[in-house]
């Protein structure tokens, strides 16, 4: 059974929003008091944070569904709702969120650093809210936003200053398990590592991390082996160490044969080229391995490559290899440019972004309208409430829906639909409809506290405004 995983499919959702409340106070001697419904909770977020006592996926590769609660709903006397529980999800250090495309989201390294990988949706706003001059008694309130929802790829790369690389029984767990406290499974058999192990390795002053990658073969960047699912973890690495058994028993392989194909390997995985290498010749306590050694050491040495004999059995050589690491590392540190611990990508929007497009989708024959805004206040919106509808086609005029519409051909009675592809509203545009609240009278405002008007002239007054839409709308010519 498998103790260590550094890559699942995690599958977020973030908290609802609360819905709104549409409430008027009420109490003795004012049966009309004005409105006063409280907005709804702010649905919880799912937050990643860095916890450098966790060091494996293994929670979320067997639980790899999690959601936040949601936000509760508003209620009468301007009492609003409670807000849902954030879901805190601890990872190791160094690891990195991508999308499904691939895409890198955010690069965690660091004690405590967060990445919010789902964020909770809005409350609805209450009628009090929504209140103002123009519409004193709003008989409405928004509904909650719903939270996101989506998958996320958790990657781990270790956190190391050394990687130690070699092919299967070359003797880098037994050379980590010298020069560190770490305990890593040692036998005489290929793949007796399964998973990356790390130490802490103190040279004088310095302290650093060295790590021991699972066994390289030919092939291991194409899949083969169990290299291409521990590459990864050589890629946050100072320097790279060659771990090269001078006392193979197998006829086919020698040192420096081993040595050229693992660099391939690295090569063909890429983003390595830079990284310091250092060549160590292990296991020269056995009388034919130092006589290898000595034998190519000339030949590493002409390649530009500092070379250490040693053997992890004997502890020989041990000390001065643990000094040139250090100093290396200590190199790299120096040079390294001061930033920030984590990594988030970005993605501005453009300068001239409207905040949404209008396109026509002719093998559905309707007008799309794509566009934060206006598919969250779709979202936001009762559709059983031809109040609410009505405040939805004020806002959706004001942003410039309407205008966009026009100039791209719409015409009354076409199809548009708001939203993604398989989850829109569609409806029948009708301008007269859309063109504000001046064209529904005012919208919003509870008209029993006011004076009513005779229907005969409330009738005139719609009929001439709508004829006045339907002039201006005759007469507008986008082209």
């Amino acid at each position: 059974m498998t103790t260590f995983v550094d890559r699942v499919e995690l599958h977020v959702a973030a908290g609802n929003g609360g819905h709104g409340c549409a409430s008027v106070h009420r109490e003795k001697f004012k049966p009309l008091g004005g409105p006063d419904g409280g907005n709804g909770g702010r649905g919880g977020d799912v937050i990643l944070v860095v916890d450098q006592a966790i060091t494996t996926l293994l929670e979320y590769h067997h639980s790899p569904h999690r959601k936040a609660t949601n936000g509760q709903p508003g209620a009468g006397d301007n009492r609003s709702g409670k807000d849902g529980q954030d879901l805190v999800l601890p990872v190791p250090d160094g690891t990195v969120v991508l999308d499904k495309q691939g895409n890198v989201l955010a690069d965690l390294v660091g004690q405590g650093t967060t990445f919010v990988a789902g964020q909770g949706g809005r409350g609805g706003l209450g009628n009090a809210a929504l209140s103002s001059a123009r519409r004193k008694a709003p008989g409405f309130a928004l509904l909650g936003e719903p939270g996101e929802a989506g998958d996320v790829v958790l990657e781990l790369k270790t956190v190391a200053d050394v990687a130690l690389v070699g092919y299967p029984s070359a003797g880098k767990s037994s050379l980590i398990s010298v020069l560190s406290a770490a305990k890593p499974k040692i036998a005489d058999y290929p793949f007796t590592t399964l998973v990356p192990n790390l130490g802490v390795v103190t040279a004088g002053s310095t302290v650093y991390t060295i790590a021991d990658v699972p066994g390289l073969i030919p092939g291991a960047s194409q899949g083969r082996g169990l290299g291409l699912e521990f590459l990864r973890h050589v890629e946050r690495c100072s320097v790279l160490v060659h771990v090269l058994d001078t006392a193979t028993l197998e006829s086919d392989r020698d040192p420096v044969s081993d040595l050229d194909i693992i660099e391939e390997e690295l090569k063909q995985y890429g983003g390595l080229e830079d990284r310091p290498r250092i060549v160590v010749l292990n296991k020269i306590d056995i009388p034919d391995g130092q006589d290898l050694a000595d034998m190519i050491r000339p030949e590493l040495e002409e390649r530009g490559y500092q070379v250490f004999e040693v053997s992890a059995v004997a502890r020989t050589g041990l000390k001065e290899l643990s000094y040139a690491l250090a100093g290396i590392v200590g190199e790299a540190r120096a040079a390294k440019p001061v930033e920030e611990a984590t990594r988030i990508v970005i993605r501005p929007k453009a300068v001239d972004d409207a905040g949404f497009t209008v396109t026509y989708d002719e093998a559905e024959e309707v007008y799309r309208v794509r566009g934060e805004k206006p598919e969250r206040w779709v979202r936001q919106t009762d559709f059983n409430n031809d109040e609410a509808v009505g405040y939805l086609a004020d806002r959706l005029n004001r942003l410039g829906v309407e205008d966009r519409l026009l100039k791209a051909g719409a015409r009354a009675g076409d199809g548009v639909a708001i939203g993604a592809d398989d989850n829109a509203v569609v409806f029948d545009w009708e301008p007269s409809m859309m063109a504000g609240a001046e064209m529904l009278g005012r919208r919003g405002e509870d008209h029993r506290l006011e004076a009513p008007r005779p229907a005969a002239q409330r009738r005139r007054d719609r009929d001439a405004a709508r004829d006045d839409v339907q002039r201006e709308y005759d007469e507008f010519d986008p082209f």
